[in-house]
C-alpha cells in the first residue's frame, strides 16, 4: 500500500491528502485575517469543553490542567500581539491548537475530542456576538440619554414640522427629538429579543452529534447559554443569529441616517437651525469659510454599507443544503464590520448631540412662512361652525390662497377679510391661529402639546433609561 506523506508542513486534517493545498488556495481557504477576533470567545469555550471532557471522564484531570494553562498561555500572547500568524493556518481556531500542542505536547491533541470546527466555530461567534451586542445597546441607551437631555433643555422650544421636507405644523422640538427616542429605543427592544438565539450549539460536532458521553447541558450553563440547540444539523448550519444581528444594525443605521440627514439639512444656511460642534466638522481645503458637517454625512453614507452585508449574508445562506458549508466563512466579516461601524457610529452621533447648539429663534421664525396653522383653522371651522371638515378643508385653502396673494400670514388677515368667505367667522378664529396655542391645542395622546411631551418624556426615562 502506498503511504501518502506531506514535505511541507501538515494541516490539521492531513492525514487523508497527499498534497498541501495549493497556494492560492490557501489564500482563498484563510480566514485568519479577521477572525482573530474570536480569540477570547474561541478560548473560552475550549476551556469550558476540556472541563467538560474531564468531568465525564473522557480526559483526565491532569490533562485538562495542562490544557487549560495552555490555553489562558496562548490568550496572553495574543492580547500582547506576540501570537505570529499564518494564512496557511487558515483560521484562529486553527492557531489556537497548534499553539496549544506545541506549548503542552501531544496532550493538547485531546482537546478536539468530541467536537468538530462546524460546533466550535459556531459557539465562538456566538458569545463575541452576544458580548458586543450588550456594547451596542449600551451606546444607544447612552444616545437616547443624550436626546432627552436636549430635549428637556429645549421643552418648550417650538419648531416647524415637516411632511415632503415642506414646513407643515408647528411643534415642539423636545417632541421631535423624542421620536428619536423612540426610534432607538424599538432598536434596544430588537437587541433583547436576540435572547432567543442565546443557545449552545457545542457538542454537536460535525453535524450528528458524538459518540462521546459529553454534558452538553454543562457547558452551555458555564458558558451562559439559556440551554442547548435540540438538533444537530441545525446547531452547526444556523447563521439566523447573525443575520438577525445584521438586520439590527441596519435598523440602528436607517434611524441614524435619518437623523443624520436632519442634522445636515438643520446646520445649512437654508435652516440655520443649529450649529455643529468644530469637534464633529470639517473645513475646505479650497473655501476658508466651510464647516462641512462631515460626521453626520459619513453616518449617512455607512448605513449603505450595513445594510449591503445584511444582503450579502442573506445571499450566501439562500441556497445551503444542510449541514455545514464552506459558504458560511462569509458570515464573519460582515458581521465584524457591522458591529464595529455600528459601535463608531454611535459614539460620533452620542457626541453630536451632545454638543449641538440649537437657535430656538430661527426655528420659531420659519414656523411664520408657509402656513403652518392652516389646519388649526380647518379644524375651528368644524369645532365653532359645525362645517363637515371636507368643507372647512377647501374653505380653509381659499382662505391660503388669498393669503398668499396678499403676501400674509393667516393670523395677520383682518376680520373683515376672513369674513368675506364666511360671515360667521368671529374673533375667536386668532386664539386658534395663535402659534403657541396651536401647539397647546394638541392635546390628542402622543401630540405636540407640552403636556403630553413633558409626561412621555418622564416614561422614556423610567422605560430606558433605568
Amino acid at each position: 500500500m502506498k503511504k501518502y506523506t506531506n514535505k511541507r508542513k501538515k494541516n490539521l486534517w492531513s492525514g487523508r491528502f497527499a498534497e498541501m493545498p495549493a497556494d492560492h488556495m490557501s489564500d482563498l481557504n484563510a480566514s485568519i485575517k479577521f477572525d482573530k477576533e474570536l480569540y477570547k470567545a474561541d478560548i473560552e469555550a475550549s476551556i469550558c469543553h476540556a472541563g467538560m471532557l474531564t468531568n465525564q471522564n473522557i480526559i483526565k484531570k491532569n490533562d485538562f490542567e495542562k490544557i487549560q494553562k495552555g490555553l489562558l498561555k496562548i490568550k496572553d500572547e495574543i492580547k500582547n500581539d506576540k501570537m505570529t500568524f499564518k494564512s496557511e493556518l487558515e483560521d484562529i481556531h486553527t492557531h489556537i491548537e497548534t499553539r496549544l500542542i506545541k506549548i503542552v505536547g501531544p496532550v493538547g491533541k485531546k482537546l478536539h475530542t468530541a467536537r468538530s470546527r462546524n460546533d466550535q466555530v459556531s459557539t465562538a461567534t456566538r458569545i463575541w456576538a452576544r458580548e458586543e451586542c450588550i456594547k451596542v445597546d449600551s451606546l444607544l441607551k447612552k444616545l437616547q440619554a443624550s436626546l432627552l437631555k436636549q430635549a428637556e433643555k429645549h421643552i418648550n422650544d417650538i419648531m416647524p414640522g415637516f411632511t415632503h421636507l415642506q414646513p407643515a405644523q408647528p411643534i415642539l422640538l423636545s417632541h421631535h427629538l423624542l421620536a428619536y427616542v423612540n426610534m432607538f429605543g424599538r432598536d434596544r427592544e430588537n437587541y433583547l429579543s436576540l435572547s432567543r438565539h442565546n443557545f449552545s450549539p457545542l457538542g454537536s460536532a460535525a453535524l450528528a452529534g458524538t459518540t462521546f458521553n459529553i454534558n452538553r447541558q454543562e457547558t452551555a450553563n458555564k458558558l451562559g447559554f439559556q440551554g442547548i440547540m435540540r438538533n444537530s444539523l441545525d446547531a452547526v448550519s444556523d447563521r439566523d443569529f447573525i443575520l438577525d444581528i445584521l438586520n439590527l444594525c441596519s435598523l440602528i443605521f436607517i434611524h441614524l441616517s435619518r437623523l443624520s440627514e436632519e442634522i445636515i439639512l438643520w446646520s445649512s444656511s437654508g435652516f440655520n437651525f443649529i450649529t455643529l460642534s468644530d469637534k464633529y466638522s470639517t473645513g475646505s481645503s479650497i473655501m476658508p469659510q466651510k464647516k462641512n458637517p462631515d460626521a453626520a454625512e459619513l453616518i449617512r453614507g455607512k448605513s449603505g454599507r450595513i445594510i449591503g452585508n445584511y444582503v450579502s449574508l442573506f445571499n450566501v445562506m439562500k441556497g445551503l443544503p444542510l449541514a455545514y458549508s464552506k459558504d458560511m466563512q462569509e458570515d464573519k466579516e460582515p458581521l465584524f464590520d457591522s458591529i464595529k461601524t455600528t459601535k463608531i457610529c454611535l459614539l460620533a452621533m452620542i457626541g453630536m448631540i451632545d454638543s449641538i447648539k440649537f437657535i430656538p429663534k430661527n426655528m420659531r421664525l420659519m414656523c411664520s412662512f408657509g402656513f403652518l396653522n392652516a389646519t388649526d383653522m380647518a379644524d375651528w371651522f368644524v369645532r365653532e361652525l359645525n362645517i363637515p371638515f371636507r368643507d372647512a378643508h377647501k374653505l380653509t385653502g381659499n382662505i391660503v390662497k388669498f393669503a398668499e396673494l396678499k403676501n400674509l400670514p393667516l393670523e395677520k388677515l383682518s376680520l373683515a377679510d376672513l369674513k368675506k368667505f364666511n360671515p360667521k367667522i368671529s374673533n375667536s378664529i386668532y386664539n386658534a391661529l395663535d402659534i403657541d396655542k396651536t401647539i397647546r391645542n394638541k392635546i390628542s395622546e402622543g401630540g405636540t402639546s407640552p403636556v403630553n411631551v413633558k409626561r412621555e418624556m418622564i416614561l422614556a426615562k423610567e422605560k430606558w433609561l433605568k
